[in-house]
């Protein structure tokens, strides 16, 4: 029997009511372009937020890119307001890349609404993106693009932006044509980028490339898993194993090693060893395919190696993999020093959130300071691992005095430990982000005892 155009709506509302909290005070952030599958999603979502006492804040990003697009924000303000929602419009300033524009503005359309959902407290942000975007993608991998793959619920991309921040998308079932015959039944409008056809664009391409399969068909449906974004799904394996004496055994998957590092088993999967490199490193990219692999084959093969990706730094022994920070980035190209404003976090290295109450502070590596340090603090950088401790943050004052480990002078939380807990599935509904958002440490980070 073919399915009416209604029957997309249900499993949307069922995956809200699954991962989303109800009648508290903090509001659920949406992506709204406008266009169709937004709208959709938008008029979904209200209707949830009315009927469990949510508030709902509609994000829509100006990219500039466009004479028509200071219109196309008037018309998703006044949709979102039509629908009950709040609504914010965000611009995209500064110049524009003349290569890359399509993944430079995605970055910043993401940078732009994570950090607007962090100002006003939202922990959840929703997309509507559909089956015929999870089609799409993998087109445009097929040929040569280092897209990452849609996941149902993931941490958002931009960092860090993005920190403590989930993304929620419930359409991935849905097909773009039933969506809009669900709309048109509706009586709403929604906008049509022309850019959506424009060969120049991979993605144009890629859905031009999709129209015979038939919009919204089911052999979108089966190209990639919804939660996992996997064509086969892996799941990484976070088991925690007690020895006798009290200490602590990982089995495939990292085990922190003073804060910032981890300790890895050989048998660890391409997901979980690619969040770990990503998170130790404190950047945003996922390492390239081929160098992923190449890393797992001497891995796998026991091979004892010293290696650097993504910013960070593998160490593999005879009895132990170990992951840290690349200490010689932070010599080789040292950060400037990053003013602290009281009060105020910031982010260093995209790996400790920093705040003080006092002026005159500013934060660098401990790399090359560390002799300068007080005999205390020494100590607390000996109780970490050799390769770990340049990568600490230091705090410097304006009159050039003596450095001191952050950790002792301000507040300093690594954000490595929980990106981890993020990317590696171990927070599935919105009332585990909490202590995440809050900057509060978790109660069981990574494992399961």
């Amino acid at each position: 029997m073919t399915p009416t155009p209604e029957d997309w709506t249900a499993p949307v509302r069922d995956r809200l009511s699954a991962r989303l909290e109800r009648n508290v005070g903090h509001p659920l952030a949406l992506a709204l372009s406008g266009g169709g599958d937004s709208i959709a999603l938008l008029h979904v979502a209200a209707d949830w937020a009315r009927e469990n006492g949510r508030g709902l804040l509609a994000l829509t990003v100006d990219h500039g890119l466009s004479p028509d697009s200071a219109g196309w924000t008037a018309f998703a303000e006044q949709a979102a307001r039509d629908a009950g929602a709040d609504w914010r419009g965000l611009t995209w300033t500064g110049s524009k890349p003349t290569r890359g524009l399509p993944a430079a503005a995605r970055r910043a359309r993401h940078g732009l609404i994570a950090d607007a959902a962090r100002e006003v407290g939202a922990r959840v942000i929703l997309f509507a993106h559909t089956a015929d975007d999870i089609a799409e993608g993998e087109v445009m991998r097929e040929e040569g693009s280092t897209l990452g793959r849609l996941r149902e619920w993931a941490p958002s991309p931009a960092w860090p932006e993005g920190r403590g921040v989930m993304l929620l998308r419930p359409m991935l079932d849905a097909g773009r044509v039933e969506v809009r015959d669900w709309l048109a039944g509706q009586g709403a409008e929604w906008i049509d980028d022309p850019a959506n056809e424009d060969p120049t664009y991979a993605r144009s391409r890629a859905r031009t490339s999709l129209l015979p399969l038939g919009e919204g068909g089911a052999q979108r449906r089966m190209r990639v898993d919804r939660r996992s974004g996997e064509a086969a799904p892996e799941q990484p394996t976070l088991t925690l194993e007690r020895k006798d004496d009290g200490s602590a055994a990982v089995r495939s998957s990292p085990l922190p090693m003073g804060e910032g590092s981890f300790e890895i088993d050989r048998g660890v999967t391409a997901r979980a060893l690619a969040a770990a490199l990503v998170c130790a490193g404190g950047g945003d990219r996922p390492p390239r395919g081929d160098r992923l692999a190449a890393l797992l084959t001497r891995l796998n093969a026991g091979e004892a190696f010293t290696a650097t990706l993504c910013g960070a730094r593998i160490e593999a022994g005879v009895d132990h993999v170990m992951i840290t920070r690349e200490p010689g980035e932070l010599t080789r190209r040292s950060p400037p020093p990053l003013p602290l404003t009281p009060g105020v976090e910031a982010v260093w290295d995209g790996r400790w959130a920093v705040t003080t109450d006092t002026p005159g502070w500013s934060v660098v590596p401990a790399a090359g300071r560390m002799a300068a340090l007080s005999d205390a603090d020494r100590a607390v950088l000996k109780a970490l691992p050799a390769s770990a401790r340049a990568g600490e943050p230091v705090l410097i004052r304006n009159e050039n005095g003596a450095p001191v480990l952050a950790r002792t002078t301000a507040r300093a939380r690594s954000l490595v430990e929980q990106r981890l807990a993020l990317a590696l599935d171990r927070m599935t509904h919105e009332r585990d982000l909490g202590a995440v958002f809050d900057g509060e440490t978790l109660r069981k980070p990574l494992f399961s005892t």
